[in-house]
């Protein structure tokens, strides 16, 4: 029986686990620091409104929502991609390699960045501090866009669309 368990683990992750672990905890750590010291849901999918509230002079960048939690939301922004960066150049540089189009790549940038305005909020948001904090708003758009993107790979992976 472990065995098997173990033959299974190994094939649905392949690198292991304990990144998952890792990247866990400094996600769970980093949410909380930020709600705890500004009673604030952490998320990314503002960040690109609170940049802007920075150089332009547009009411709309400029309401205290995005200037009061600019700096935070920048922070959490550039601290995730360096840490996505220092993982990818320093434990496992082989992990940045893709056979995907860079104009696939950047349709879907695209169309996840729509769907996040639209949902008012990413994984993060939604999907960590929202679910953790029992927002039912949140467990609908967790279903829903885990949802879209089983049915999306499946029809993929059906049509045989490949990179």
């Amino acid at each position: 029986m472990f065995d098997v368990t173990l033959l299974q683990t190994v094939e649905l992750f392949p690198r292991g686990t304990t990144h998952y672990f890792v990247g866990g905890l400094a996600i769970g750590l980093g949410v909380a620091i930020i709600y705890l010291s500004t009673a604030i849901t952490a998320g990314n999918s503002t960040f690109l409104e609170t940049s802007f509230s920075y150089v332009s002079d547009l009411p709309r960048f400029n309401t205290p929502k995005y200037v009061d939690s600019r700096d935070w939301r920048v922070a959490l922004t550039l601290s995730t991609i360096a840490g996505a960066a220092l993982y990818g150049l320093v434990l496992d540089p082989g992990i940045w390699v893709t056979d995907v189009q860079w104009w696939r790549l950047l349709g879907g940038g695209i169309l996840v960045g729509i769907g996040t305005r639209l949902g008012k909020g990413c994984t993060m948001g939604h999907g960590v501090c929202g679910l953790g904090s029992g927002s039912r708003v949140s467990l609908i758009n967790v279903i829903t866009f885990v949802g879209v993107a089983i049915v999306t790979a499946l029809l993929v992976e059906t049509t045989g669309v490949f990179p």
